[in-house]
């Protein structure tokens, strides 16, 4: 059985790092951009000592990058979640505006794609003289 000093249980830096597998600069990064502020103690010594509650915080930050979320939209998440709400809602609609931007990007892809392979298709290895001489490479420049 586990007492609940164990499971109350300030841990070091190293520790944090070890268990979720993230580098320690980035988990110093995220403390300094405010990321883990309600999890994050200093000792007398100034050393930071984190609740185990930092691990769920930063699987939750891992999880949300993953999605394409950035920290600026992660931090936004997490501000809902600590002032007592369920965030999500919030997101939700980060996911949403991301699936919109992934789309749009697919879409401009695409067109690039039948662009290229247009190219591709008409490629002359020795163009005409007359192209030679107006251009750089007359199989990607119009005339």
């Amino acid at each position: 059985m586990t007492s609940v000093a164990a499971t109350n249980k300030l841990l070091k830096i190293g520790e944090v790092a070890e268990r979720t597998g993230l580098p320690i600069k980035t988990i110093r990064y995220y403390d300094e951009i405010g990321l883990l502020t309600p999890t994050v103690e200093r000792s007398e010594s100034r050393y930071r000592l984190f609740r185990p509650s930092v691990l769920n915080r930063l699987a939750f930050i891992k999880r949300s990058q993953a999605l394409g979320l950035n920290l600026k939209e992660i931090q936004q998440i997490l501000a809902v979640h600590d002032h007592g709400e369920l965030p999500c809602g919030e997101v939700k609609q980060h996911l949403e505006a991301k699936l919109a931007d992934i789309t749009r990007q697919i879409d401009a892809l695409q067109t690039l794609q039948t662009e290229l392979q247009g190219i591709l298709s008409g490629w002359q290895e020795q163009p005409a003289a007359d192209r030679i001489q107006k251009t750089i490479c007359p199989n990607i420049q119009r005339l």
